[in-house]
């Protein structure tokens, strides 16, 4: 059961949006192509100490929430590090990631790149599908 300091107010939720520009800011979806309403990720989930703060909150689409789930730490299978995940409040999306040369696939660029991509299964089948069929409309990658 949440409590009042769980709360994020319609104000917030909407001053949120308009800063991460109505998009995860893991895998880049729009609400627009979604359809529907993103959700508020807290970057530092509850469950390890993360506030419901603006600080601390972000957009996330529903796949990649789901998939971050309580976790703050992946590994890097390149290093064999255990590194940080992704902040799409404080870290440039473009400096830790990159597309396919389709557009399909999310590369990572750096170790937190890396470990994040692996983590929120960024690219899972069924995503990497749809991403095909939005590339083929000209609806994806984003491009700025």
């Amino acid at each position: 059961m949440s409590d009042a300091s769980d709360f994020v107010s319609d104000a917030l939720r909407a001053h949120i949006a308009l800063q991460a520009r109505y998009r995860c800011g893991y895998c880049l979806r729009s609400q627009e192509l979604l359809g529907m309403p993103l959700t508020i990720d807290h970057i530092i989930p509850q469950a390890a100490g993360g506030k419901t703060v603006e600080e601390n909150l972000w957009l996330a689409c529903h796949r990649c929430n789901g998939f971050k789930g309580t976790q703050t730490h992946a590994a890097d299978l390149a290093t064999g590090t255990r590194i940080g995940l992704f902040n799409p409040r404080r870290q440039n999306w473009n400096e830790h990631f990159e597309w396919n040369q389709t557009g399909t696939e999310i590369l990572g660029k750096t170790a937190c790149g890396r470990a994040t991509v692996i983590a929120l299964k960024l690219n899972n089948p069924e995503i990497v599908v749809a991403r095909r069929l939005w590339v083929a409309a000209g609806w994806w990658p984003p491009q700025d």
